[in-house]
């Protein structure tokens, strides 16, 4: 597996150090460095937690690339993508993944596409 340190444009980055709480909804790509407990929502946006990052958190995103730290359901439109030293202790669900050896996956895996976000969902238009 190729491994892709990073998404093509990162518009927004949450680093080492800072913590948010609540809702994160986003379009284009994210990096998190940092700590997030909540909602992660972007249905074609790309996160990528990174190394040190800590995130409790329900995440619904286009793309997900986990280096660090999730407890919380991680659904993915479109691929999730796992690299050590990456600890995901929840349910995963991305028609494609992709989990490196060397990760620690505590819960279930479904290759299914989710279904579309309900519409009471914030998104940034």
């Amino acid at each position: 597996m190729k491994k892709k340190e990073s998404a093509d444009h990162i518009s927004t980055l949450l680093g080492v150090g800072t913590a948010i709480e609540g809702t994160l909804a986003f379009k284009d790509t994210i990096r998190l460095d940092g700590a997030v407990n909540g909602k992660i929502i972007s249905e074609k946006g790309t996160v990528v937690i990174g190394e040190r990052a800590v995130v409790e958190a329900q995440i619904r995103v286009g793309t997900a690339i986990i280096k660090g730290t999730v407890i919380g359901h991680i659904q993915a439109v479109d691929r999730i993508e796992v690299y050590p030293p990456a600890k995901i202790t929840g349910d995963i669900q991305a028609p494609v993944v992709a989990i490196e050896t060397g990760v620690f996956f505590n819960g279930k895996c479904s290759m299914a596409k989710p279904g579309p976000l309900p519409a009471e969902t914030a998104q940034p238009k």
